[in-house]
């Protein structure tokens, strides 16, 4: 219990729920394992709330009054990259907000358990806080891609390119380990940091995003290249 209180102490969440009674429910159980918790409840009051505070996470659903989830998600996005985690009743509008290159990190569907909750909400800042600690040397050239894990940064013909943290991390892992293969499981358990539960659609979506955008042909991929009823591996390669 007392490693569970360090991991949470002082951590800031941000609440982005319009149903108070999901959301008191919701802050009541965050609260109680220590995390700093501010709840609002429509999406203008998200972005302001998230433009003069900085959070550790975001906890946001899609369907909100004023501005959408999705307006929301914009947003944040558009001022770094802070765990966000969907919570929907509703797949579909998970998938869109991952199709469209927002960047949710993952996501809970409606009615969830609070343990479960929590669990989520500690792993996303886990595997923030290691993607922020972590220094990696290494410079990589792939076709015409050049991938610098010093500096989190990945060129198209010497142009950047706006990698989410999910499909920044997916790459990272298929360049790191060139010649292997890996199963949609073992994808998830490497950049997700979890057990392997939900349907296709999350890594689906993350590898179609990643390839139409350093792939010269996502339909026909060079890169992320699919082995199929084994996973995915990294294409061509030169360093």
């Amino acid at each position: 219990m007392i490693l569970g209180l360090n991991v949470a102490m002082g951590q800031k969440i941000l609440l982005v729920e319009d149903n108070v009674l999901i959301s008191r429910s919701i802050e009541t159980k965050l609260k109680e394992e220590n995390f700093d918790v501010k709840a609002v409840f429509n999406g203008e009051e998200a972005i302001n709330t998230f433009n003069t505070v900085k959070y550790d996470a975001v906890l946001l659903d899609l369907m909100l009054p004023i501005k959408s989830g999705e307006d929301v998600l914009k947003f944040i996005r558009s001022k770094g990259d802070v765990p966000v985690i969907i919570i929907s009743t509703k797949d579909t509008d998970v998938e869109k907000a991952i199709n469209l290159g927002l960047g949710a990190d993952d996501y809970l569907s409606k009615p969830f358990s609070m343990l479960e909750l929590v669990a989520r909400v500690k792993a996303v800042l886990r595997r923030s806080n290691k993607t922020k600690d972590t220094e990696i040397k290494e410079k990589y050239t792939i076709s015409n891609l050049e991938i610098n894990f010093n500096n989190y940064e990945v060129k198209k013909n010497d142009k950047l390119v706006d990698l989410t943290l999910k499909e920044y991390e997916i790459l990272k892992l298929l360049v790191t380990h060139p010649e292997q293969t890996f199963s949609k499981q073992q994808m998830y358990r490497s950049v997700w940091g979890e057990e392997y539960y939900y349907n296709d659609n999350v890594i689906n979506v993350h590898i179609r995003r990643l390839r139409e955008k350093i792939e010269d042909d996502p339909s026909n991929p060079k890169i992320v290249i699919t082995m199929w009823g084994f996973g995915y591996k990294l294409g061509e390669f030169k360093n």
